[in-house]
């Protein structure tokens, strides 16, 4: 059973965002997120700590560097069984974070429409988010990984009624689920790119 007290949220897609946010608030859950998301959590009237506060690193280049740091990835991915990598996150002053809640830029949605350009393509491809997911799924039987909100409702269920905590079996299947995202989100991002390489040879 995974215990969930800190959540980092980072969401194109808002759907069930704040019902979700509320509750795991509920949860005396401490919050953290990026940009959109959290000032929508922050309108929404809750507590949110930003990533740039988190970290101590500002986000940069217009968006595209913000998740991408070692405290970020560091508390997703250390072994907390493994008294080295306990050490080394005390020595750091870092915490575990024990859920992510990432859905990916809408690339696909992006490049079905008909006057796309390849700028506009290539900023809608997420880096931190499928690094995020890609973490967190590493380390599901510590991390529980929220690809898609249609699955939020089944976490709220999971730690309502296991009294704020996650099982191993729906850990392992989120953790299916989000590699299976990450893996068509690439497919796209190829099948595109390898369709605009044959425009420019024919």
């Amino acid at each position: 059973m995974l215990f969930v007290k800190r959540a980092l949220l980072s969401v194109s897609d808002k759907t069930g965002l704040i019902d979700l946010a509320i509750f795991l608030n509920g949860l005396e859950v401490q919050l953290i997120s990026t940009g959109g998301t959290a000032k929508a959590l922050v309108e929404a009237g809750l507590n949110v700590t930003e990533v740039a506060a988190y970290t101590g690193s500002p986000e940069i280049l217009d968006g595209r560097v913000k998740s991408l740091h070692p405290k970020i990835h560091a508390g997703l991915l250390f072994r907390r069984d493994d008294p080295a990598h306990q050490k080394k996150m005390t020595e750091l002053g870092w915490g575990a974070i024990d859920l992510v809640v990432v859905n990916l830029y809408p690339f696909e949605k992006v490049v079905a429409k008909e006057r796309t350009t390849l700028a506009e393509a290539l900023e809608n491809i997420d880096i931190g988010g499928p690094c995020l997911l890609r973490s967190a799924a590493k380390n599901h039987l510590s991390v529980a990984v929220l690809s898609d909100p249609a699955d939020y409702k089944l976490v709220v269920n999971e730690l309502s009624d296991n009294h704020g905590a996650i099982s191993v079996g729906c850990l392992k299947g989120l953790a299916v689920k989000a590699f299976a995202k990450t893996s068509a989100y690439d497919a796209a991002i190829r099948e595109y790119l390898a369709k605009q390489c044959l425009r420019l040879v024919n």
